[in-house]
């Protein structure tokens, strides 16, 4: 993954602000951001780099908020042999105050040897000593964990899983198991792994489909796909299948929502995918599949499908009656091109 943006509240940091995969060994290291896959990922990384470099690796877990006084300065003093010693503090985001009073006078003399991680998930809590780390004191980096809410973002995230694997993913089994998961990140991190560990050979569309074709998010966009092509048989078949397996209509709204807002975005701006992309906040492949789902649409037809989202929408979450009703409606106004029928 590339480097964090910088926001505001790191705007003015000297020290480097690197994505979880470049985390290296520092007298301290500030795991910040709420983003708790990717903090973790950048503890393991750490903790095995140390691994390699000292196999006698001392490894003290700290509580920051139930920290005793004076305890970071013992448990980073030289041991009899000189091993190298990792000190893990979690919880900083609720830090007492005796820690917050040493790690600062720790950042003026950090202890030969010793690597100190400082997990902070957000809040102003401890910003005293997280705007000193930032400003240089004590040679720290930061790895920065912001919380992954675009699709785009998802995307890329799934992508490089397979890279550092080194296993080829097809497009559409990459878009399938990103919309599979969509709303857990952690999730989205074991189903990756898994089709690693458990298949060979390049990881196809049809593979993904045998292992998560049944989760409700991948249901709901093929239901959506169908539709928007105009399908409406095929969209209905597909949408009472996904609800006898458990699908719920509030997602399956989510997700006609999510792709007809994309076309309406895409429909008459013209320029490069790669360069819409950045300007709307989501990946190449979804700028060429929302042109590819607009043929056949006018300004007129989206206007109207989005207004039917927003009706299905307040539906399906409690202003109806009958919430299936108000998704097969919709079905029919999005398989007509948003013609009311």
């Amino acid at each position: 993954m590339a480097a964090p943006r910088r926001t505001a509240q790191n705007a003015r940091a000297v020290i480097p602000q690197l994505a979880w995969s470049q985390v290296s060994p520092a007298p301290i290291v500030l795991i910040s951001g709420p983003e708790e896959v990717l903090a973790e990922r950048a503890g393991h990384r750490l903790r095995d780099a140390l691994k390699e470099t000292d196999p006698a690796l001392e490894i003290h877990d700290v509580d920051a908020a139930t920290y005793t006084s004076g305890e970071i300065f013992t448990l980073a003093s030289p041991s009899l042999f000189g091993e190298l010693r990792l000190i893990r503090v979690t919880g900083a985001q609720t830090m007492s105050d005796a820690f917050l009073n040493d790690a600062l006078r720790y950042l003026d003399a950090p202890a030969d040897g010793a690597v100190v991680v400082l997990r902070h998930s957000g809040g102003v809590r401890g910003k005293k000593l997280l705007d000193a780390i930032r400003a240089g004191a004590g040679g720290g980096i930061e790895i920065v964990c912001a919380e992954i809410k675009r699709d785009s973002d998802r995307f890329d995230f799934a992508r490089d899983e397979f890279r550092r694997a080194r296993r080829q993913i097809e497009p559409g089994a990459l878009r399938a198991v990103v919309a599979a998961f969509a709303d857990d990140l952690a999730e989205l991190a074991a189903a990756c792994r898994q089709l690693v560990d458990d298949t060979v050979g390049e990881i196809t569309e049809a593979l993904v489909d045998s292992y998560y074709g049944g989760r409700v998010e991948a249901n709901a966009f093929r239901v959506a796909d169908a539709a928007i092509a105009g399908e409406h048989g095929a969209a209905l078949v597909m949408m009472r299948h996904a609800l006898a397996s458990g699908a719920d209509p509030v997602p399956m709204v989510a997700a006609f929502a999510s792709k007809v807002r994309t076309m309406a975005r895409v429909y008459g701006v013209r320029g490069a995918s790669g360069q819409l992309a950045g300007t709307l906040g989501v990946a190449p492949w979804q700028v060429d599949r929302a042109r590819a789902d607009l043929a056949g649409w006018d300004e007129a037809g989206l206007a109207g499908a989005l207004t039917a989202l927003a009706a299905a929408d307040a539906e399906v979450k409690g202003a109806g009656r009958d919430p299936v009703y108000a998704l097969e409606r919709l079905i029919a106004v999005i398989a007509s091109r948003g013609s009311a029928r």
